[in-house]
């Protein structure tokens, strides 16, 4: 069975959703109206329309509405200002209600008829008098989701260390996996304020080149082991992955040296009492 399905996103850079096209003539660039689990919403087409034989998802894909009409454009420039006012709202009901939550942000669908608010909090919150006060104010269904602190960044974006736009906001559509490990791997500081993005997270670009790193350590040899150099035997102290380069250190009498050598420059004389670099 062939389909033909296009690729739409809710906001610029954001995570991308596939569509049926419902045999609109759809191109890239067009605004669109889409059915989605949270009720009817305006996207943008990021792609041109694609035909595929034998989508094996091609059953969990909902159709394309219709082309967006300028009528739909203005509804959602209405919508972002409404959905200041809920945030607002938000704030201070939780306050009266002594709730300890931090409002991130509200999400209109693009009828109305369901707002979704995102929150964080240290702890978990009850606020099913909160959804209550706030269905009979804005008079639809109110969803309220706890999310946590990487979201909240992707949402406000912002500058990482490296001084660029944080990945999440700019093009990353899934969050990667990082751990403490892959910082050993490339040999990083472990100060916890230099390997955490803006959400006091580990950042996710650590996972970018961590295969590489560990096929780059796997040619280099262990710190404290000994090699031999043109200068005779040494220990090796430090291992620079970038430039997969060795410092060794040479100790005669009193005093040591220590000189720096490609792996070209050295042959490995076997592990003496040496650790993983």
């Amino acid at each position: 069975m062939q389909i033909e399905k296009v690729d739409v996103t809710y906001e610029p850079n954001g995570k991308v959703y596939s569509f049926l096209t419902n045999g609109l003539p759809i191109k890239k660039g067009d605004a669109v109206v889409v059915d989605t689990s949270r009720g009817i919403e305006l996207a943008y087409v990021v792609n041109d329309v694609e035909s595929v034989e034998n989508y094996k998802y091609a059953d969990q894909l909902k159709n394309v509405i219709r082309l967006a009409t300028p009528n739909d454009i203005a509804q959602k420039a209405e919508n972002i200002k409404k959905e200041q006012e809920i945030k607002e709202k938000t704030e201070s009901l939780s306050a009266e209600l002594g709730l300890d939550l931090k409002v991130t942000n509200a999400e209109l669908n693009l009828d109305q008829t369901k707002v979704v608010i995102n929150f964080t909090s240290d702890g978990r919150v009850d606020f099913r008098e909160l959804v209550k006060k706030l269905a009979g104010i804005f008079k639809c269904r109110i969803e309220l989701h706890q999310i946590g602190q990487r979201v909240e960044a992707q949402l406000f974006g912002g500058l990482g260390p490296c001084g660029r736009e944080i990945c999440c906001s700019r093009f990353l559509k899934d969050f990667n996996h990082a751990s403490i490990k892959m910082a050993k791997n490339q040999g990083l500081s472990l100060n916890p304020n230099k390997i955490s993005g803006l959400c006091g997270r580990l950042m996710c670009c650590l996972a970018y080149e961590n295969d590489n790193y560990i096929e780059i350590s796997k040619k280099m040899p262990k710190i404290n082991s000994i090699v031999k150099t043109k200068d005779g035997e040494g220990k090796v102290i430090y291992n620079n992955l970038l430039k997969q380069t060795v410092e060794v250190k040479f100790e005669k009498n009193d005093s040591f040296e220590i000189k720096s050598y490609t792996l070209d420059e050295l042959i490995d004389a076997g592990d003496k009492n040496g650790s993983s670099s």
